[in-house]
């Protein structure tokens, strides 16, 4: 069930390779692992795809796709996991990394008020780069680590629930053979 749900709304191998983006990645993209839906790679491309999310630079597709090839795990999920990240989520999302990564550091979070011009946000990117980039890294690793863990725990979970399931069917054809 889980598979076939997956598969409905996942890309195809074709579609992913035709990519512009990903092109430059050449014949890698046949390796069969990149496409396979098992607990390993499934969870693998939760896990990376949501650390890569919460990475505050430009180049979020490259760097998933990159990932999931050298890890050998689930290529679309990995892609389609980075979009957690999205112009609605972005704010949200860094202000809480950003206030992470200056409660780690220890500074105080700086208040601004909002220009519009280019030497302001070259100004205020400079002073709130550090602290975004240490609490993002820090909630992406935390919610990496959680997301490939209950990935990998829910998966069990379906699969012993599958076996009990067939257990007790087998069972039944035992003890009332119509």
């Amino acid at each position: 069930m889980v598979k076939r749900l997956l598969k409905r709304y996942i890309p195809d191998h074709h579609s992913v390779r035709e990519n512009k983006h990903l092109r430059l990645f050449g014949n890698r993209l046949h390796d069969p692992n990149l496409w396979h839906l098992n607990r390993r790679s499934v969870a693998g491309a939760i896990g990376i795809g949501t650390f890569i999310a919460f990475v505050p630079i430009p180049g979020h597709i490259i760097m998933a796709a990159a990932s999931a090839i050298w890890l050998r795990i689930n290529l679309p999920l990995t892609l389609i996991t980075i979009f957690i990240t999205n112009p609605v989520t972005i704010p949200p999302i860094f202000y809480f990394t950003y206030k992470a990564g200056a409660w780690l550091l220890g500074t105080p979070p700086r208040t601004f008020t909002f220009e519009f011009s280019l030497q302001w946000l070259l100004h205020e990117t400079s002073t709130i780069f550090l602290p975004l980039l240490v609490g993002s890294l820090a909630v992406g690793t935390l919610l990496g680590a959680i997301s490939y863990a209950a990935v990998r725990f829910a998966w069990r979970i379906y699969v012993w629930r599958l076996y009990i399931a067939r257990k007790n069917r087998r069972l039944a054809k035992r003890t009332n053979p119509d």
